[in-house]
C-alpha cells in the first residue's frame, strides 16, 4: 500500500542529538531566501525519501539527497545521474537539508548562497540494500564507512544505485554509479529526455521566468509505501 507524504501528520518537533541543520542554517538568510529553515524532522515511520533537484547557480549541476534520520543526506551531482553503469557520476558531499527542501522548486535570490534557481527534477522513495559480507548494513553505517547501494523508486529514475566514497577530509568526494540491473539503460540520457520538474511540470527556465505553475502540488503529493 502507498500512504502519501503530508508533512503535517508525519514530522514531529524532534531534538536531534547533533544539530545537522546548522551549516545549512548558517549559511542563509531567511529573511532573503524563500528556502525552508528546517524546524522540524520528519518521522522514520515510512520509507525513506529521495529527491534530485536540478539547481542553476554559478553552474548547471544536479543535487541528490536522501532521506536519513530525519535530514536530506546531500551530494551535488555535476554531469547529474546516469542510467548508463560504465558512467562514474562525481558527487561532492554538502550539507544536510531539512526535509522540506524535498518539495522545494523556486528562485534563490542571487548574492545568497546557492543562488539561482532550482526544480524538483525527481523524487520518490527507495529502499537500501547496503550490505557488508552479505549482512544488510544501515544508511548510517553505511555513510560512514563510505558505501551505500539503494534502490530508487522516482518518477523518472528506477532500480539500484551505488555512492562509493574515494576521497575525505573538507571536500568530501564520491561516485555515483548505476548498477547494472533491469533498469540500466546506457542509450538513454533522462536528463535532456525529462528536463522538466516532477513536481509541477516545470522547465528550470520557466521557474526563472517566474512562470507559476498550473496547480500548485501539495506537499501531500511525495508517495511513500507502508
Amino acid at each position: 500500500m502507498r500512504r502519501l507524504l503530508n508533512f503535517s501528520p508525519f514530522v514531529q518537533a524532534m531534538k536531534p542529538k547533533k544539530d545537522s541543520l546548522k551549516p545549512y542554517r548558517d549559511r542563509r538568510d531567511f529573511e532573503r531566501t524563500p528556502e525552508p529553515e528546517g524546524k522540524t524532522l520528519a518521522g522514520a515511520d515510512k520509507e525513506p525519501l529521495f529527491v534530485v533537484q536540478k539547481h542553476q547557480a554559478r553552474t548547471l549541476h544536479y543535487d541528490l539527497r536522501l532521506e536519513v534520520n530525519g535530514v536530506l543526506k546531500s551530494w551535488a551531482v555535476p554531469k547529474g545521474p546516469s542510467l548508463d553503469p560504465e558512467a562514474k557520476r562525481l558527487a561532492v558531499v554538502t550539507e544536510d537539508h531539512p526535509m522540506e527542501y524535498a518539495h522545494f522548486e523556486a528562485i534563490i535570490p542571487q548574492g545568497e548562497y546557492g543562488g539561482g534557481t532550482a526544480i524538483v527534477w525527481d523524487v520518490g522513495t527507495y529502499h537500501n540494500l547496503t550490505e557488508k559480507k552479505g549482512t544488510p548494513v544501515s544508511m548510517e553505517e553505511g555513510l560512514e564507512h563510505g558505501h551505500v547501494k539503494v534502490e530508487l523508486q522516482g518518477k523518472k529514475l528506477k532500480g539500484a544505485f551505488s555512492l562509493n566514497r574515494f576521497r575525505t577530509g573538507k571536500q568530501e568526494q564520491w561516485l555515483l554509479v548505476k548498477v547494472n540491473d533491469e533498469a540500466a539503460a546506457p542509450h538513454r540520457d533522462l536528463l535532456t529526455e525529462m528536463p522538466e520538474s516532477a513536481l509541477t511540470g516545470r522547465t528550470i527556465e520557466k521557474v526563472a521566468q517566474g512562470v507559476e505553475p498550473k496547480q500548485k502540488p501539495p506537499p501531500s503529493n511525495i508517495k511513500r509505501r507502508t
